[in-house]
């Protein structure tokens, strides 16, 4: 394996998770009881990071916080998980971050509460030293709050890129819903099924795809299909990995647990196919845990489970 030549960052947000349980979905007006259940340090781009350092990755990761109890208690996890936070970014005006998660039916809703949105700044010293080859996983969102000395969001990432950063936006269930022009020349744009069918219309082929990829200088667009597994399109091939059949737990944290994997394998040298094929097993092997790191996990484990569940090895899978 090939190491990048620093660690991969991860931009985003890091939450209190707090997990409660219903027997069926309530209608607006009805009243239901709702059971407490665990509480976990959550946010789906530190869930990401943490996955990425479980499976040996090198990692950074970077917020904008208060320097309050609830923060510190939060990085102090990071960093248990080998997450390094040298470039945090801190505010006394921001609000504590929470993510209100109700488990119903094998799904699930999240609320999160508006703590802030103001931008990232970065100091001209941060910018120079995450501006080194590597991989960056980030959100359209948190990417458009991205400043620094005499810089918007897009120098920052243009800066970035031009050093050698190949950027991951994870999309999810937001599509192009944002300030789209930020993803030109990004390495692999994410997204599951919901986001697809937003961005593109259900209707889409192989070939609209590859025509925006083209347009936009993006490398890999991937879409997530939860246990149909995940279909990967450049502008020559489409690339399909198969899905996994398991018993379902939980599914918060699967689509940060196949980002923080794929940019683990892809920054390890691994094939496109087999990148993928890998964040698929690991994704999969996450929804059978409670709790939004079910996918914190070690590469033995991640292959162990598609050993027992797949159809076919990682290795053979193109």
């Amino acid at each position: 394996m090939t190491a990048p030549s620093a660690p991969a960052v991860f931009i985003g947000d890091v939450a209190l998770d707090e997990y409660f349980a219903a027997d069926t979905w309530v209608m607006p007006g009805n009243k239901a009881l709702i059971s407490t259940l665990a509480t976990y340090v959550g946010g789906s781009i530190a869930n990401a990071a943490r996955v990425h350092a479980r499976l040996g990755g090198e990692t950074e990761f970077v917020s904008l916080l208060n320097s309050g109890e609830l923060t510190g208690r939060m990085l102090a996890a990071l960093v248990d998980g080998h997450v390094a936070v040298p470039h945090m970014l801190f505010d006394e005006e921001i609000g504590d971050p929470r993510n209100l998660i109700f488990l119903v039916e094998g799904e699930h809703v999240v609320f999160t509460p508006d703590v802030d949105e103001r931008p990232m700044r970065l100091s001209e010293t941060a910018l120079a030293e995450l501006a080194r080859p590597g991989y960056l996983y980030t959100t359209l969102n948190r990417a458009a709050r991205l400043r620094s000395v005499g810089l918007e969001a897009a120098g920052v990432l243009a800066r970035l890129r031009d050093a050698g950063r190949r950027i991951v936006f994870d999309l999810d269930v937001d599509g192009f819903d944002g300030d789209i022009g930020l993803i030109e020349g990004a390495h692999v744009v994410m997204m599951n099924d919901r986001g697809f069918e937003k961005s593109f219309g259900s209707e889409a082929s192989d070939a609209d795809v590859r025509s925006w990829l083209e347009s936009r200088g993006v490398d890999v667009l991937l879409r997530s299909q939860a246990a149909d597994g995940a279909m990967a399109y450049t502008v020559d091939e489409t690339i399909v990995a198969a899905g996994y059949s398991v018993p379902v737990a939980d599914v918060t944290g699967a689509g940060d647990t196949l980002g923080g994997s794929l940019v683990f394998a892809l920054g390890s040298g691994w094939p496109l196919p087999r990148a993928i094929a890998f964040a698929v097993a690991a994704a999969s092997r996450s929804v059978m845990h409670l709790g939004p790191n079910g996918g914190v996990a070690s590469i033995a484990d991640v292959e162990r489970f598609a050993a027992d569940f797949a159809t076919e090895p990682i290795e053979e899978a193109v």
